[in-house]
């Protein structure tokens, strides 16, 4: 089973992530959590690239590249060995990520993403993905305190355009998307989290 979380930056995605994988470690699942960008030892490379990189410029076109070989290596030699082993895995941002930021926060084109997508991912499709939805200004909010990464630092406009991006996706693709309002405490959003988990769970074969 493949379960993704997606959230704008400040969502408590991450928090979330972290409670399942100790629930079901504490349920004796045999599960893995992966991050994104990074994961990987040529996949932590890129995100250095992409995160801490401040003296240049990147265009929407190499940050989208640059996140989808992450993303493939990531793919090949972690995510895929690990399913064919039966092992749950948690992955904190995949694929929707780069349709939300890069497409609808760097204005490219979604579709596109999409194709380049399949072909770095072998056509791998998260079973759940969890999308915490808060609103951008809440977001920045809760992420103010923060050091922020070069993408985090885009400012409120971004964030919006990535938030309309992701409600689109969910809308798109309602058989995995569960949208779940991040406005709520952290021990209620982790049970309504939990609750679809082990259901989806329960009908694996």
């Amino acid at each position: 089973m493949f379960i993704s979380f997606e959230g704008i930056d400040g969502c408590g995605k991450s928090t979330q992530v972290q409670l399942l994988m100790d629930k079901l470690e504490k349920e004796g699942v045999d599960s893995m959590l992966v991050r994104e960008p990074g994961g990987s030892t040529i996949s932590e490379e890129i995100r250095n690239i992409l995160l801490k990189t401040r003296s240049e410029t990147m265009s929407a076109r190499a940050e989208a590249l640059l996140m989808t070989a992450s993303r493939a290596q990531l793919t090949k030699d972690t995510i895929l060995p690990a399913l064919e082993r039966c092992t749950c895995v948690i992955a904190d941002r995949y694929q929707d990520s780069t349709l939300a930021y890069q497409g609808g926060g760097r204005g490219l084109d979604v579709d596109y993403l999409i194709q380049l997508n399949t072909f770095a991912t072998y056509a791998l499709d998260p079973d759940l993905t969890f999308y915490i939805d808060i609103s951008s200004e809440e977001g920045l909010k809760r992420s103010g305190t923060l050091n922020p990464d070069r993408i985090e630092s885009a400012g409120l406009k971004f964030q919006e355009k990535v938030r309309e991006q992701y409600l689109k996706l969910a809308h798109r693709y309602p058989n995995r998307f569960i949208i779940i309002d991040g406005t709520g405490t952290i021990e209620g959003i982790h049970g309504t989290i939990w609750e679809k988990t082990i259901n989806c769970l329960n009908d694996t074969p």
